[in-house]
């Protein structure tokens, strides 16, 4: 186990293993934030402390965000998405719902592989949203996760807007364990920024709604900025006695930069731009790829090149599959 998601869970340890609704209630941190929704937004005091009155503390979430799947090496977390099962079932999702992906995908400019490979990474298609309540992971995570709180009590803050706007029943929301919801798996804010009513319903219904399911993916694709018909990655080769240290996050470098270092990729990828050197850890050895602006724009889904060329490798299989069956 790593050291610092050994430290994470120590941490956790003394905390304490359950909450009940009056405790929430009485910490400074609740009403600070309870204040805060209160005079900020409006929302009524009364109803605020009745929905913390009856959450739960999630330990299962905090234990689940201390290792995720991102972590895994790449011969390791590619098996998970990349099997003939997923791709079959994309190119019948894709064949379902033809009719809508091409709407959205025209409406939006987004190849419509992408929205397909998308979905079947997130929830396999619709078929896992995720089972646990959403109010009770952001309250967890926003308030008994230190290196994260800021963020999640920022989703927080978002989800009782989007209730409200939505009339939802906060309550009943179900998702992920770091509280991402619906078809597309979009967190709160997400959710408010980016969801469309695709289907005209007067309603943003990204749980059983597949028209503003698949609009809202195609959006959230254009309003970072895809460049439809675009390549995402290209293949790049490290000689033995050259290195080069990938960045730690998503720090992208010009291609000229890398090229100097001694990665060697496509001359079509001009010394100007601005890339994103992956290495993927395989059983014996490595693999190098360079991220284009493309690869960029899945990264704003989540924030991991693993995740990126999953989604990546997944949409051309998919489409390969769809084209044969198709012609």
């Amino acid at each position: 186990m790593k050291p610092y998601i050994l430290a994470i869970l120590l941490a956790l340890s003394f905390l304490p293993t359950t909450l009940s609704a009056a405790n929430w209630l009485e910490r400074d941190d609740i009403n600070r934030f309870i204040d805060h929704m209160e005079e900020e937004h409006g929302l009524e005091r009364q109803w605020l402390e009745s929905v913390f009155s009856q959450v739960i503390r999630q330990d299962a979430v905090l234990e689940a965000i201390a290792s995720p799947a991102e972590a895994l090496p790449w011969h390791r977390y590619r098996p998970i998405f990349m099997t003939s099962e997923r791709v079959q079932g994309g190119v019948a999702f894709w064949q379902e719902h033809e009719g809508i992906i091409r709407r959205a995908s025209q409406e939006f400019s987004v190849d419509p592989e992408i929205i397909v490979a998308i979905i079947g990474v997130e929830t396999y298609y619709g078929r896992h949203q995720g089972r646990h309540p959403v109010l009770d992971s952001l309250v967890t995570l926003g308030f008994d996760y230190p290196p994260r709180a800021d963020f999640f009590r920022r989703e927080l803050e978002q989800l009782f807007l989007l209730a409200d706007e939505e009339a939802l029943d906060i309550h009943k929301l179900r998702g992920s364990y770091a509280g991402a919801m619906g078809v597309g798996q979009f967190i709160s804010s997400s959710y408010r920024y980016y969801a469309v009513d695709f289907s005209g319903s007067g309603q943003r219904n990204l749980f059983s709604d597949w028209e503003d399911a698949i609009g809202s993916v195609a959006n959230y694709f254009k309003q970072h900025g895809w460049r439809a018909g675009d390549a995402v990655v290209v293949p790049a080769i490290l000689p033995e006695d050259r290195h080069l240290e990938p960045p730690s996050g998503l720090e992208r470098r010009p291609a000229a930069e890398l090229r100097e270092a001694g990665l060697i990729f496509s001359e079509g990828v001009s010394d100007d731009e601005r890339v994103l050197p992956v290495r993927l850890e395989q059983e014996n050895g490595e693999d190098w790829w360079v991220g284009l602006h493309n690869f960029r724009v899945i990264t704003r889904y989540n924030h991991s090149p693993l995740y990126a060329m999953a989604v990546w490798e997944l949409s051309r299989a998919i489409k390969r599959e769809y084209r044969e069956g198709s012609g």
